[in-house]
């Protein structure tokens, strides 16, 4: 085949070929495999819960909680935090991160690289708060456990950690789209909130991950929507200032709930007592209003339909928000896009409902405004607008409710933002700046893995050699000398061959006068050049991670280690700080409009 090796078709090309910018068609193949092996995930995890449902709930319905007695959906809150404070805390802090804040943080600084304890763990207490009555959603486990799992396949293969990054956002996207039956918004919400970024590069993978994830979803659970809503129409445009109206409210309490969720003040009291009050104040609410318990999709789909009492709203319009805040903000990892999406339903209908009783004649069915509210309250709490728009498309199926959507989504997380200092729930901001995954420099350089840059000819030598020595050294045209110390606490050297090249035409000139001795040795630290002080990087590692490794060792260049075992490493090649400045601006005024400032460090 014309243009192909055949090392193109071994793992090790394969790999070679991932290191690239350009690796499109093995990006796709990796989205394929990932989108497949998230929604095989997602359908057991969802077994799972339908499994401990079976043993205690009410024709093993996972949210059939009012059809329990009282006092045991009271009980039952308090037994879930007890059985995540002993078996969770018990281990170290780093492993009782889970959920979506966890993947952010792995992609962000660990290159997408999961910890198995956090994956394991996120089975069990998933199913725990799901069954246990909390208020806590199944997106959140989804996710986590479809990114890690993406993840874990890359790093079983060793592939650089540019494709790890792809894969996270492949297994995220899988996730949504198996756990809502909505690809599209699968897609959006793994570039808009976890990837903080669109290129051509990612989204094509994703978008394959999401299908697969959900065709996967679909043989299992069948192809209907999530939620059966009859056909409704707007009607009069006079219901758009009362849609302003919603939205400015859904964004205030969308800021509540983050402020809420992240008060220092609660997640600074003892553990006993903050896991007391989650299950205290959960069961206490439960005891008349068992809708505020689990996920809520029962409760959504009764308010998409008008199912429901003024009471009931309330009690998931006002409860379920602050449960779930006091949930987060007491230290049980949970899913919070499900309550979210409940609360803002019956904000919604709520505010339906008040409309309809101030001008009868023009206010829209309370429905549709479920719908907006729904919508309003992702994309401000997510600070995700496009995937809060996409998720009211496929979750409706009816297209024209997308302009009041985008009006009411719009409101509601400018107002979000900036009445009430809120920027999304999962990407905490940094005090000086942008979060690392929103500069256009680390997501450039994130991309791409060291070996499509670094410089591959050189030459590995002791610092003392022969004339003859130094010849066969450089017999290959190397452009690096690898001088290697034999004390370990001194760093690799290099220097560049045409220096030693140099250094030898002047000597054999001093050869022909009788000045010199051919057996002398040569001491490569002291002929005349530029020596860079080098330090050790993977070759599966991004020119993001090299770039950071540079600034904070003060150093000029990285030789590149190739081996997983400490005595058989091989020096592959070697990157400097020139080579990925070179990479950065080629790139940049290759993709960016060249009328925008090029970022520079």
């Amino acid at each position: 085949m014309a243009g192909f090796s055949r090392s193109d078709f071994t793992l090790e090309g394969f790999r070679r070929q991932l290191a690239n910018v350009d690796a499109l068609p093995q990006l796709c193949v990796l989205g394929l495999v990932s989108g497949v092996m998230t929604g095989a995930v997602m359908v057991g995890f969802r077994l799972l819960l339908e499994a401990g449902a079976a043993l205690y709930m009410p024709n093993g319905n996972p949210e059939g909680f009012e059809a329990l007695p009282p006092w045991v959906r009271a009980l039952l809150p308090l037994l879930a935090v007890s059985v995540i404070g002993v078996l969770l805390y018990r281990q170290k802090a780093t492993a009782r991160k889970l959920g979506v804040g966890h993947v952010i943080e792995r992609l962000t600084y660990h290159q997408g690289r999961f910890p198995l304890r956090n994956w394991l763990n996120q089975w069990w207490v998933g199913v725990v708060s799901v069954l246990g009555g909390l208020s806590a959603g199944r997106e959140g486990p989804a996710i986590h456990l479809g990114a890690a799992a993406s993840s874990g396949l890359g790093m079983r293969l060793r592939l650089p950690h540019n494709s790890l990054r792809v894969l996270v956002a492949c297994g995220t996207a899988a996730g949504i789209s198996a756990s809502f039956n909505t690809p599209i918004a699968g897609v959006i919400f793994a570039m808009e909130v976890v990837m903080m970024e669109y290129t051509l590069m990612s989204f094509m993978p994703v978008i394959l991950a999401s299908t697969m994830g959900a065709l996967v979803a679909q043989l299992a659970y069948g192809n209907e929507p999530a939620f059966r809503i009859p056909e409704v129409a707007l009607g009069s445009l006079m219901n758009l200032p009362w849609i302003v109206v919603t939205g400015l409210v859904i964004g205030l309490m969308a800021g509540v709930f983050i402020h809420l969720a992240r008060h220092a003040f609660l997640q600074g009291l003892p553990l006993w007592l903050r896991l007391g009050s989650v299950g205290v104040a959960t069961g206490a609410l439960a005891w008349w209003f068992p809708e505020i318990q689990g996920i809520g999709y029962d409760s959504l789909a009764a308010a998409l339909n008008n199912q429901l009492t003024v009471s009931v709203l309330l009690a998931l319009m006002i409860g379920k928000l602050l449960i779930t805040a006091l949930t987060v903000a007491g230290g049980v990892p949970i899913g919070i896009i499900g309550p979210v999406l409940v609360s803002g339903a019956a904000t919604g209908a709520l505010a339906g409902m008040l409309g309809g009783w101030l001008w009868p004649d023009k206010a829209a069915d309370p429905g549709i405004y479920a719908m907006l509210g729904m919508a309003a309250m992702m994309g401000a709490v997510l600070q995700a607008p496009l995937a809060a728009l996409m998720a009211l498309l496929e979750l409706t199926h009816i297209p024209h409710m997308m302009l009041p959507g985008m009006l009411a989504v719009v409101v509601a997380c400018l107002t979000s933002r900036q009445l009430t200092g809120c920027e999304g729930f999962f990407v905490s901001s940094v005090r000086y700046g942008m979060h690392p995954l929103q500069q256009p420099l680390m997501q450039a350089l994130s991309r791409v893995s060291v070996p499509a840059v670094m410089e591959r000819s050189l030459v590995r030598t002791e610092r003392m050699i022969t004339l003859e020595q130094a010849r066969q050294r450089l017999e290959t045209n190397p452009t690096w000398l690898v001088i290697e110390r034999s004390s370990d606490d001194k760093p690799v050297l290099g220097l560049k061959a045409a220096e030693l090249a140099r250094w030898l035409l002047e000597h054999d000139e001093a050869l022909k006068e009788g000045a010199a001795q051919e057996e002398e040795l040569i001491d490569l630290l002291e002929i005349p050049g530029q020596r860079l002080e080098m330090a050790p990087i993977g070759l599966q590692a991004t020119l993001s991670e090299a770039f950071l490794k540079l600034q904070d060792n003060t150093l000029d260049a990285l030789y590149v280690i190739h081996g997983y075992r400490p005595k058989q490493q091989r020096i592959s090649g070697i990157i400097t700080r020139g080579a990925i400045e070179r990479y950065y601006h080629y790139t940049d005024t290759r993709h960016s409009d060249p009328r925008d400032p090029t970022v520079s460090q």
